[in-house]
């Protein structure tokens, strides 16, 4: 299991939100392409970046710095936030991005997300499911619709989608605990989840990566604040894996 390190970006800013919630954001540099760097040389094998103006607005804001990071990685990088077009999306996956991850489009628009999987392979094109009291949220996290998160993995799962970011807003940026019961539930669906919100500690990597259909966990705060600290070998978790990192 892989453990992607995150950047929020906000304002050109990287930031970190506490349950998705925009007025509770805390800063952590005002230069994400040197973050990004650091994660690389810590020994991260892959990025996750989320446009928050973007997923907001309903279209990506970030996109020149998005592509400043991608141009300064050796290492491949995920991006979700605010990708509601063909041409959005096709706009980012020429500018290097090696996956987008679709959430507001796929409640709203499913047949752009299939016709995305046809045109550029499933292995570029990740849904985004963010559960609220498990009812997908969409715009944001500042829309909660009445589709459970099962119900929308489903569907995704028929149009031909093949991998999934699973969050529960309620644990997102709180250090607490990922929500292992809830993530396991749509990894049973038959897809690759990569798990997000509330890693913060070793056990919690261990347990995700113990769970069979779990192939990455997002890793945000909680490498920020140094509650979790990983060695260079040790951003690919093994299950059962025993490790010195965490708090």
């Amino acid at each position: 299991m892989l453990v992607l390190p995150a950047i929020d970006l906000r304002g050109g800013l990287c930031v970190r939100l506490y349950q998705g919630d925009y007025n509770q954001e805390t800063v952590f540099s005002d230069d994400p392409i040197s973050v990004a760097r650091g994660w690389q040389a810590a020994g991260a094998k892959m990025l996750h970046v989320v446009d928050l103006d973007g997923a907001r607005d309903g279209l990506p804001v970030q996109r020149e710095t998005i592509r400043d990071i991608v141009a300064a990685l050796d290492i491949p990088v995920q991006v979700g936030g605010g990708i509601r077009s063909r041409d959005h999306a096709l706009a980012l996956l020429k500018d290097g991005v090696a996956r987008i991850v679709l959430g507001t489009a796929a409640i709203e628009h499913p047949e752009l997300v299939a016709e995305l999987l046809a045109e550029a392979g499933p292995d570029r094109i990740v849904v985004g499911v963010d559960a609220r009291d498990g009812k997908v949220a969409t715009r944001g996290w500042m829309t909660t619709s009445s589709v459970a998160a099962e119900t929308l993995v489903s569907d995704m799962i028929e149009r031909g989608v093949r991998r999934v970011v699973y969050t529960d807003i309620s644990r997102d940026g709180t250090l607490d605990a990922p929500n292992i019961d809830a993530t396991a539930r749509i990894a049973a669906l038959g897809v690759g989840v990569i798990a997000s919100g509330g890693v913060s500690r070793r056990e919690h990597l261990t347990a995700l990566a113990a769970t069979p259909g779990i192939e990455a966990a997002i890793v945000g705060r909680a490498l920020y604040t140094d509650h979790l600290q990983l060695a260079s070998d040790e951003w690919v978790v093994e299950p059962g894996q025993s490790g010195s990192g965490g708090a």
